[in-house]
């Protein structure tokens, strides 16, 4: 699996609630219309200036906070192709596989807004085409990447009946 796009540069401590804000919590039933408002309180208009199949990529502790599935869903549904993050909250690495959104945890300290990047996931690769140079990463369990392949973790359960280890 390879996967293409432009960085989108965060920080550290990116909270779920910066992800989501905990203000439209009356969207929550309506993931489409939630994820215009994806990241928003750390970037305002970041909605608007997404491609599809760009990056998050952020420092330390992506993801804090609540243990809602809504912040990895709209930031897919978003167009985000994946988040590169130096680490992640534990649950929402989980939440994040289990609705279908790579996340892979790297060095993201050589790694500029708009950069392009290209991610081997099966390699475990980051290769910053902009700078000319590769960062690693410890590649995913292979039945992670068949969840992701197979578009989340309900999707994986439906195809397979369960699963294969």
């Amino acid at each position: 699996m390879i996967l293409e796009g432009n960085a989108k540069k965060f920080g550290d401590n990116i909270s779920t609630d910066l992800i989501a804000p905990g203000r439209l919590f009356h969207l929550r039933n309506n993931l489409p219309e939630l994820a215009k408002h994806v990241l928003e309180d750390a970037e305002p208009n970041f909605y608007e200036k997404i491609q599809k199949g760009d990056f998050i990529v952020a420092g330390r502790n992506f993801g804090l906070g609540s243990s809602r599935e809504h912040a990895p869903a709209i930031i897919k549904i978003a167009g985000i192709g994946a988040i590169l993050a130096q680490s992640v909250a534990r649950i929402f690495f989980r939440n994040a596989i289990n609705v279908g959104l790579p996340v892979f945890e790297c060095d993201t300290t050589q790694i500029d807004a708009q950069d392009h990047l290209r991610v081997d996931v099966l390699k475990g690769t980051v290769e910053n085409l902009s700078k000319g140079i590769s960062l690693p990463f410890n590649p995913l369990p292979k039945i992670m990447v068949d969840i992701l392949n197979d578009g989340g973790l309900v999707a994986h359960i439906q195809k397979h009946g369960g699963f294969k280890l």
